[in-house]
């Protein structure tokens, strides 16, 4: 593995890490009253993309990072749906 690799799989660990406390505090409370749906579906849309990048370059950290992402974005877009 490669210095270039390291360093885009700590990013992706970082960026995607961080999503889980917004998760995690929505799935306890259900209370999604600060969150903008428009936001999260236009997020959710561009980190599927983002996806698709990654699978069609081999991109290892690219699509781990999203894939995952893409998983707790959608959660926080279906409880706003469905509590929101």
């Amino acid at each position: 593995m490669n210095s270039i690799t390291i360093i885009g799989l700590l990013a992706a660990s970082f960026t995607t890490i961080a999503f889980i406390p917004q998760v995690l505090q929505i799935v306890k409370t259900r209370n999604t009253n600060g969150i903008s749906l428009v936001m999260y579906i236009i997020f959710t849309i561009g980190i599927f993309c983002w996806l698709i990048y990654g699978i069609l370059l081999n991109d290892f950290p690219i699509i781990a990072a999203n894939a995952v992402t893409l998983i707790l974005a959608s959660v926080i877009v279906f409880f706003k749906i469905k509590h929101g």
